[in-house]
């Protein structure tokens, strides 16, 4: 029995790093689509979000069963918790990353417009966010995780700044509106990313430490 567990563990840990892949997968898609204005890459996306839907329904079957199969050790329980939350987290980036796809058709419907604000740096910071998260997930490392914690701020500075200038940008010229308005929902789909990474990390530093720091404590 405690083998199977063990087993269970190792299927659970694979199935989720697959899902990993492809959230990241989709938001780089979708950025690349802005980049490119790639219409195809955009319906790629929104494909996508019915597999992830599905492998997050299966992540959470087996770890329901797993908890079931008998009362995991205390390291262990923290790991199939912190799967869930994380399993979770990563539906939600594949979520953001459909928002993203929405804005880019959206976009394409529009005269190109210059706008200031630097989409694919922010979404190249986003996208290093989730990879390292999940790094530390797969070498269960906090230390990694706790860099992808400090990263969290430079995207919410990104944010804020890209806010106040397409603001600045649609009061200065009415005609950009909605391809300011577009870049604005594109800006905090990416913000929101990076708070999912952010939940991944800490989700991390708790299975590896069982230190709660959420709210961005130090870890102990």
């Amino acid at each position: 029995m405690r083998e199977r567990f063990h087993q269970g563990l190792d299927e659970l840990r694979a199935r989720l790093l697959a899902m990993g892949g492809m959230a990241e997968q989709a938001v780089e898609r979708a950025t690349t689509a802005y980049r490119n204005r790639d219409l195809k890459l955009c319906h790629a996306v929104l494909a996508s979000e019915n597999a992830i839907n599905a492998v997050e329904r299966e992540i959470d079957e087996l770890a329901l069963d797993l908890l079931a199969m008998q009362q995991p050790m205390a390291v262990d329980l923290r790991f199939i918790t912190a799967v869930m939350k994380i399993n979770a987290d990563l539906e939600r980036v594949g979520d953001q990353a459909v928002n993203i796809a929405e804005r880019v058709m959206s976009l394409a419907k529009l005269p190109p417009a210059d706008l200031p604000i630097d989409i694919p740096r922010m979404a190249a910071t986003v996208s290093g966010m989730v990879r390292r998260a999940l790094e530390s997930f797969l070498e269960a490392k906090a230390e990694l995780a706790e860099a992808v914690l400090k990263m969290d701020d430079v995207v919410d500075r990104m944010n804020d700044e890209a806010y106040v200038n397409l603001v600045n940008a649609m009061q200065a010229n009415k005609e950009i509106t909605q391809q300011a308005l577009d870049a604005l929902l594109i800006a905090r789909n990416l913000e929101r990313v990076a708070d999912h990474a952010t939940n991944i990390a800490e989700d991390v530093i708790f299975w590896v430490r069982g230190a709660d720091v959420r709210h961005h404590q130090p870890a102990e």
